[in-house]
This record gives C-alpha cells, sequence and structure tokens, in this order.
C-alpha cells in the first residue's frame, strides 16, 4: 500500500504541474505577455509571467513555494544557427555517414546540454549539401534542392539527437518572398564548387547558369531576396510549448527555407493561393533572425567552428569581444559592411537585436563546441542593443581565451593564403593585417549558407 500511495503522489504532482502550465499559458495569453518557468531543485511546477519588458507579474508553484535567487535558472527561447560545413570534417568526404559522426560527436551533446535549461529551436545551412546535389541533378531548381536537403540534413540531425535521448522534429520549411523583389535581377549569392575560367564559361553556356567571378576563381550565383514570412512558424509554436529536455526538437528553416510566393491569381493549373517556389536561394542567418523575431525569442546564437569579434587580428595585442552593443559595431572601423561569409552574420545578429520585440533580446557569434558558456556570456561575442560603455573586452590575460587567438595565416606565392589557413579565417574589414577581424572558418570551394 505503501508503495501505491507513493505512486498517487507522484501522479497527482504530475498533473498540477499539467494544470499549471495551462494556467500560465491562458494568462500570457490574456495579459499579452510571455510565459517562463524555472528550473528548481524543490518544485517541479514552478513558472513566471512576465512583462514584455522582463518584469515579473505573476508567480506560480505547483508546491507553493517559488525558489530563492541562488536556485532559480530562467529558461530561455534561444535559436541557435549553425552552418552547413557543421556537418563535415576537414579533409573528410560529404558522405552521410561522415555527416552523422560529425553531428553525433560535435552538434548532440551541444543542443542536448542546452535542451536541460532551455527552450531550443535548430536552424542550419546547407552549402555543401547543396553544392554538391546540384552538381549531381543539374536540372533542378534551388527550392526543390533546398528542400531535398533539409530532409537530408533534417535526417541526420534526427539520428544524431536520438542518440542523445532527444526527439527533434525536421520541418521541411517554406519562406515566403517577394518575387519582384531587385534580388531576382541580380543575383549575388555563391553556391557550390569554384571553377576555373574555361569550364565556368562551359557549365553558363550549358546550364544557363549565372556565373560572377569569386576572387580569382569562379562560381555560380542565384538570386538571394530577403525572407518574410515563415509559412510552417504556427507549428514551431506548438512544438515548443510542449517542448522539455527530451524533446520535440524542432529543426527548420534550413538552409534558409524554401523560397516561395503565394500566387494572387490563377496561373495554368495553379489555383490562387497556392504556394509555388522560386529559383533562389534565402541566407539562412537573415532566415535565422526572422524565425527568432517570429517566435519572440530571447537570443539568437549563430554557431560556426570560430571564435567571436576579434581587434588587431592576428597581431600581438589581438583581443575579442565579450559583450558589444549594436552602435559600436555599426561606428566601429569596420562599419556597417562586413566581407565574407561573416557578412551575413552579423548582419543578421544587428537586425534581430534591433527588431525584437524584447529590449533585452540578445545575439551572439561563437564557437559551436562553447554553446553552452556563449550563454553565460564567457565565450564568443554577445551583442546587446545596449551596453554600458558600448563593448567589453575579455582579458587578455585569460588564459582560456589566449587559447583562442588566431594567428595571421602565411601567404603563397600569388599572394593568397594556403587552404589550411583561408579556413582559419574570415576578414571584418576585407584586407589582411588590418585591425578588425573575425574568426571562422569554412572549406574555401563551398558557400555558406
Amino acid at each position: 500500500s505503501s508503495r501505491f500511495s507513493v505512486k498517487t503522489v507522484e501522479i497527482q504532482r504530475r498533473l498540477e504541474g499539467c494544470k499549471l502550465a495551462m494556467m500560465s499559458r491562458n494568462l500570457a495569453c490574456a495579459l499579452g505577455t510571455k510565459a517562463r518557468t524555472w528550473a528548481t531543485g524543490n518544485c517541479s511546477g514552478a513558472l513566471r509571467i512576465t512583462s514584455t519588458g522582463g518584469k515579473v507579474i505573476r508567480a506560480f508553484c505547483a508546491e507553493a513555494s517559488a525558489p530563492t535567487s541562488e536556485e532559480k535558472v530562467e529558461r530561455l527561447r534561444i535559436v541557435v544557427a549553425v552552418g552547413g560545413n557543421a556537418l563535415i570534417r576537414r579533409g573528410e568526404r560529404l558522405t552521410i555517414e561522415n555527416q552523422l559522426k560529425a553531428a553525433r560527436n560535435d552538434c548532440a551533446p551541444m543542443i542536448k546540454s542546452l535542451m536541460a535549461h532551455h527552450q531550443t529551436v535548430l536552424t542550419h545551412g546547407n552549402g555543401p549539401q547543396v553544392g554538391e546535389l546540384a552538381l549531381e541533378r543539374s536540372a533542378a531548381t534551388f527550392d526543390v534542392l533546398g528542400a531535398e536537403t533539409q530532409g537530408q540534413i533534417g535526417y541526420v540531425f534526427s539520428q544524431a539527437m536520438s542518440g542523445a535521448g532527444v526527439t527533434a522534429v525536421p520541418i521541411v520549411t517554406q519562406v515566403v518572398v517577394d518575387p519582384d523583389d531587385a534580388a531576382f535581377n541580380n543575383p549575388t549569392k555563391f553556391v557550390g564548387p569554384v571553377y576555373g575560367a574555361k569550364e565556368a564559361d562551359a557549365l553558363s553556356r550549358a546550364l544557363g547558369w549565372t556565373i560572377k567571378a569569386d576572387g580569382e576563381y569562379f562560381r555560380r550565383v542565384v538570386p538571394s531576396p530577403p525572407p518574410l514570412e515563415i509559412v510552417q512558424i504556427d507549428a514551431v509554436k506548438m512544438l515548443l510549448d510542449m517542448q522539455t529536455p527530451s524533446g520535440p526538437l524542432p529543426i527548420v528553416c534550413g538552409g534558409g527555407g524554401v523560397p516561395v510566393t503565394r500566387m494572387g491569381r490563377s496561373f495554368a493549373n495553379i489555383i490562387p493561393g497556392s504556394m509555388e517556389g522560386l529559383e533562389a536561394v534565402i541566407d539562412k542567418d537573415r532566415c535565422g533572425a526572422l524565425l527568432a523575431r517570429e517566435l519572440n525569442a530571447d537570443a539568437f546564437m549563430i554557431l560556426t567552428d570560430g571564435g567571436g569579434i576579434w581587434e588587431n587580428f592576428g597581431k600581438p595585442g589581438a583581443r575579442e569581444m565579450k559583450v558589444v552593443s549594436v552602435s559600436y559595431l555599426r561606428d566601429s572601423k569596420a562599419g556597417t559592411k562586413f566581407p565574407g561569409s561573416m557578412g551575413p552574420k552579423v548582419a543578421a545578429a544587428i537586425d534581430f537585436v534591433e527588431q525584437s520585440t524584447n529590449p533585452n533580446a540578445w545575439a551572439a557569434i561563437g564557437d559551436l563546441k562553447d554553446a553552452a558558456h556563449i550563454v553565460g556570456n564567457n565565450k564568443g561575442t554577445v551583442i546587446r542593443r545596449e551596453v554600458e560603455g558600448d563593448v567589453v573586452w575579455y582579458d587578455s590575460k585569460d588564459d582560456t581565451k589566449m587559447d583562442h587567438v588566431p594567428r595571421m595565416p602565411s601567404l603563397n606565392k600569388h599572394g593568397n593564403s594556403d587552404a589550411a589557413s583561408q579556413q582559419d579565417r574570415t576578414q571584418l574589414n576585407g584586407k589582411i593585417g588590418e585591425e578588425w577581424q573575425m574568426v571562422h572558418r569554412m572549406p574555401t570551394v563551398y558557400a555558406t549558407m
């Protein structure tokens, strides 16, 4: 009978927790506020209702004992963006087996550690995968290729997360764009591998590709219009409402989502209001910023296999930003233009922080393996709307941070860095050796998307 009584009490506690969660959601909807939970050592059903500005309106606990400030760990809603290169290890072929190995060893532990304390959504790039697929299926349009890579990469992440005890739910996500956007008249998004001049000209003639110079080589370019609306956003919200540390984990907007437009009138066999795919590629970090805003996320984390934003990159006095204001980034010598693959990342981070309805929202850029530390602002660079003094630097005497200080790559006879060094840096100011640089590594033959 004692075992029966214990079981009855446990069931009652769970029911109280479910009732409490439903009360919080209803009250939050009625007040137009946010519901946030906290984890404590003695109360599994605690939650807090906060206003948009973060002020506590009402707190509840199934056991009528709110946690102390020392016990309370606020659950944030975090959108995590990883590059398609996160599934590639240098020197390895782009096989499903190798991608699974990288996802299991690198991404899954990071995501699981975040989900233990925070609501988490995962979005990802698809540059290497879609580039290879485009070579195999040259007649396929990029909306179809993008959807296929969402399924492929979503499957890889799902397999990896299941091994970590987390149920993942990949969604083939459509993202509305404007078919009349100027981007369609001037394609700029590099996709796929690099080519020599003769090979690029032959491909352009044979397949009708638009080719542009990328340094001393040539690459295919496609339109990259800004994302306007995420079609499956309500499904993502429903999954987040029921998320626990073991799932479900929404995996959405892969590769920036599938670019679509709503048909305003019938055309051929397409009825009005239907979705029609477009030949384009949406920047995945720009789409990630939109996703974070539409979810009213507390944070948007862009993770690479490099670090944050550095001053005096490659020089003896190199130092990394710990936290920085949007205005400081805009007013610094780097200005508002960030060359290379980091450009869209910085722009997306600034866009999220500036346009979020939450004044305390923040973005971060940092190393994939440091994700949990980035949340505590102990690694990477955090970007906020306002920062006292505009910027805070990591202590140069901190040995753990000095391990991450990059070294200036050596140049070959052509004035370019070798392949390994090329992967170890992305320029923030477009000129080697000048003051501002940002660390980022990526294979040289693929775009980050």
